[in-house]
C-alpha cells in the first residue's frame, strides 16, 4: 500500500465567510434603533396608562411590533456574524439575515392589510377622533422614526464600498453593485422605520385636515393610500429576499460577463454555468468549460479576476476535440 503524498494545500484554500467590513457597524445601528424604539414604547405605555390616553397606549403597542421586527433584524445580523467560518454553514450565515428580511416583509404586508381593514371600517362607520391628542402621538412617532432613520443611515454608510474596482469594468461593476449587492435584512429594517415615519406624516396631514376643516373622511382615506404604499414596499422586500433564499439570480448581466470572460480565446466554451448570491456583495459561480485545447483551470479562473463580485469560483475543464469549432 503506497504512502499518501504530502501536499501544501494552502494556495488552494479560501474563505466561505462572505460578510463585509461594514457588517458590525450595521449590527450596532440595528441594536441602537431597537433600543430607541423599546424606550419610546415604554414611555408611551406608561404615559398612556397614567393619563388614560388610549391613543398613546395604542401607539405604544404599535411601537412594540416595530421593536420586535428591528430586534429580529439585529439578532439575525448577530447570528450571521457568529457563524461566519463555521464549516456547518456552506457559505456563511448570510441567509439567516435574508430569512429575517423575508419575515420582515411578511410583517410589513400584515401591517398594510391591518391598516386597510381598519381604514375601510372607519370609512363605512365613522367614529369620533381626538384630533389634538392623536397629532401629539403622531408627532412623537415621527421624531422617533426620524432619529432611527438617521442612525440606520449612518450605520449603512459606505456599505457599498468594500471592494476596489482596480479599473476592471468599473462602470459595469458599479451598476451591478447598486442593482443587486445589498443587505436584505438591513434594508427591510430601514423600510420598517420609513413606513412608520410615513404613516406618522400622513396621519399628521389627515388629522390637521380633520381638525381645521372637519374632514373626518380624510384620515381613513389617507391611511388607505399609506397602506397601499407599504404593501408595495413589502412586496419588493419579499420578492428580493425570496430570490436569494432559493438561489435565483435576479440579474443576468453577471452571468454574461462570466461567459464572455471565459470565452475570450475563441476555443473555450461554457457548457454549464451557475451563479448565485452568497453575501451582501458576494457571488459564487460554478463553471463547466469545454475546449479543443483546454488550459489549466487556474488560467480560466484568472480571466474572471476582474469580476470582483465573484468571491467563490469553481471551474471544471473538459477536452472535447471539435466542440470548440
Amino acid at each position: 500500500m503506497s504512502t499518501p503524498r504530502s501536499h501544501d494545500l494552502r494556495p488552494f484554500l479560501h474563505t466561505h465567510a462572505f460578510g463585509d467590513a461594514a457588517a458590525p457597524r450595521r449590527e450596532r445601528a440595528l441594536w441602537w434603533v431597537t433600543a430607541i424604539t423599546l424606550a419610546t414604547m415604554a414611555l408611551e405605555l406608561v404615559a398612556g396608562y397614567w393619563s388614560g390616553s388610549l391613543a398613546l397606549v395604542a401607539d405604544g403597542w404599535h411601537m412594540g411590533t416595530h421593536a420586535l421586527a428591528l430586534g429580529g433584524a439585529a439578532l439575525a445580523a448577530h447570528m450571521a456574524r457568529r457563524v461566519h467560518g463555521n464549516v456547518r454553514f456552506a457559505f456563511g450565515g448570510w441567509k439567516i439575515e435574508v430569512l429575517a428580511a423575508y419575515s420582515s416583509g411578511l410583517l410589513l404586508l400584515a401591517v398594510s392589510v391591518w391598516i386597510g381593514i381598519d381604514a375601510t371600517r372607519a370609512l363605512v362607520t365613522p367614529h369620533p377622533i381626538a384630533y389634538q391628542q392623536a397629532m401629539v402621538v403622531a408627532a412623537i412617532g415621527l421624531v422617533v422614526n426620524g432619529a432611527c432613520a438617521w442612525v440606520l443611515q449612518r450605520g449603512g454608510t459606505h456599505a457599498h464600498h468594500g471592494h476596489d474596482h482596480h479599473g476592471h469594468d468599473a462602470h459595469a461593476h458599479h451598476d451591478h453593485d447598486h442593482a443587486t449587492a445589498h443587505d436584505h435584512n438591513y434594508r427591510a429594517a430601514m423600510l420598517h422605520v420609513l413606513t412608520d415615519a410615513l404613516t406618522s406624516v400622513l396621519a399628521i396631514v389627515a388629522l390637521a385636515g380633520g381638525l381645521v376643516f372637519g374632514w373626518n373622511w380624510l384620515d381613513p382615506l389617507v391611511a388607505l393610500a399609506g397602506g397601499a404604499l407599504i404593501a408595495r414596499w413589502a412586496f419588493v422586500v419579499l420578492r428580493d429576499s425570496a430570490r436569494s433564499l432559493v438561489d435565483a439570480s435576479s440579474d443576468t448581466r453577471l452571468r454574461e460577463r462570466v461567459r464572455r470572460a471565459i470565452e475570450t480565446d475563441g476555443d473555450a466554451r461554457v457548457a454549464d454555468l451557475h451563479v448565485w448570491q452568497v453575501g451582501p456583495r458576494a457571488w459564487s459561480a460554478v463553471v463547466s468549460v469545454v475546449a479543443d485545447r483546454p488550459l489549466p483551470s487556474a488560467d480560466y479562473r484568472a480571466r474572471l479576476g476582474g469580476i470582483t463580485e465573484l468571491q467563490h469560483v469553481t471551474i471544471e475543464v473538459h477536452q472535447c476535440p471539435g466542440c470548440g469549432l
